[in-house]
């Protein structure tokens, strides 16, 4: 049945940055409506599962600087809703000593005074056991870095929204976007105006920012998402004090490997290679390459011996990668009412509270609250000009 309505905002995705997004909308008394394609919840996407880190470890100061507000912001979500969202667990940072990434992290969380515990190889053991310490590697902890419990964040922010007059229509695929002072969203069941319209659609971005003249150089790639069984039940168990960890390089592989204490499933630890393959987000289960899994294998052999090196458990996860890593969150160069948050390249849930306000005062033309230089669109222009 076709419907035709009027809002303030429509928000296209409802994966973490999208249901924040309309979230802190509609606390600002916004119509605010939610369109997502699939039925919820799902596990189509990028925000899906059971745990994500959450950390003030970066290179970057910028991160580091959204990361004070955002833990604020999750806590108060966390009282608003009653809803536990946040375990602090620390993060244990590991990689080559001398290294540049491993240094400007330790640099950024002591200028930013971030509480660090540091180890050196021969206290190492004794305050995490059963990993080995590569030599020549630092090792230091985050102390105020967690887990955060991902399918219950979605399902709260999007209670929290709903119960603010906020609308979400699921199974609701978006056929077209006309741009305008008042921009026309076409979907597979009604046609919806707005004076603004967010672009949260993670693997999709790009199909939909077709319609409106733009296309940014956004590559999907499909993450296997690793479980590895414990050899002895507990050895790296969330409730023995065991951290998530990031090791920022190895002898296995130049990207980050990442990694959670057993915690959803009891008696399996997760540990990611933070990169993947090429996918189209429409055939995802379609690419099935498996050479970032080899790497894991021989990782988690020599660093990790409580653990045995073959997955328990894969499942599937997307990231959509910038050239840089860094975030999109921008106006439409042409269409400043259409406001776009995308490229989170694999990082980007811990940020949601804090993405979300941004979107919001972007949306509402405000200034914003952080500077959005580094995630501004101009950035790739500028480099396609000086390619040219």
């Amino acid at each position: 049945m076709s419907t035709t309505a009027e809002y303030d905002c429509v928000v296209i995705g409802s994966g973490v940055q999208g249901s924040f997004a309309a979230y802190e909308l509609a606390k600002k008394n916004q119509k605010t409506l939610v369109l997502e394609q699939f039925i919820l919840p799902h596990t189509r996407g990028s925000s899906h599962g059971q745990t994500r880190i959450i950390r003030s470890a970066y290179e970057q100061d910028f991160y580091t600087h959204m990361m004070e507000e955002c833990y604020e912001l999750w806590a108060q979500l966390e009282k608003k809703s009653g809803v536990k969202l946040f375990r602090q667990t620390g993060l244990l940072v590991m990689g080559p000593e001398n290294s540049q990434t491993y240094q400007m992290m330790k640099s950024t969380l002591q200028k930013n005074k971030v509480p660090i515990v540091t180890l050196t190889c021969d206290n190492f053991s004794q305050h995490i056991p059963n990993v080995t310490l590569t030599e020549g590697d630092g090792a230091l902890v985050d102390i105020t870095a967690g887990v955060l419990y991902a399918d219950r964040v979605l399902k709260t922010v999007q209670e929290e929204f709903k119960k603010l007059g906020g609308i979400i229509r699921d199974n609701e695929k978006v056929t077209d976007i006309e741009p305008g002072p008042v921009v026309k969203v076409s979907s597979t069941a009604g046609v919806y105006r707005a004076k603004s319209v967010v672009i949260t659609a993670g693997p999709w971005a790009n199909s939909l920012l077709a319609h409106t003249g733009l296309q940014l150089p956004l590559e999907v790639m499909k993450i296997n998402v690793c479980y590895w069984k414990e050899k002895v039940p507990g050895s790296y168990d969330v409730n023995r004090r065991f951290p998530s960890f990031i090791t920022t390089e190895s002898e296995e592989t130049d990207e980050h490997i990442y990694g959670l204490p057993s915690n959803e499933y009891p008696g399996l630890m997760k540990i990611c290679h933070h990169i993947g393959s090429m996918t189209d987000p429409d055939q995802r289960d379609k690419q099935t390459d498996r050479s970032d899994i080899d790497i894991l294998q021989r990782y988690i052999a020599r660093c990790f011996p409580g653990l045995h090196p073959e997955p328990a458990v894969v499942e599937s996860c997307m990231y959509t990668l910038t050239p840089d890593r860094h975030f999109v969150l921008d106006c439409h160069p042409t269409y400043n009412n259409i406001v776009i948050g995308a490229g989170f390249s694999g990082h980007g849930f811990k940020f949601g509270p804090i993405i979300g306000k941004l979107l919001s005062e972007l949306s509402l033309g405000q200034v914003p609250s952080h500077d959005l230089s580094p995630f501004r669109i101009k950035r790739f222009q500028e480099k396609m000009k000086s390619a040219l």
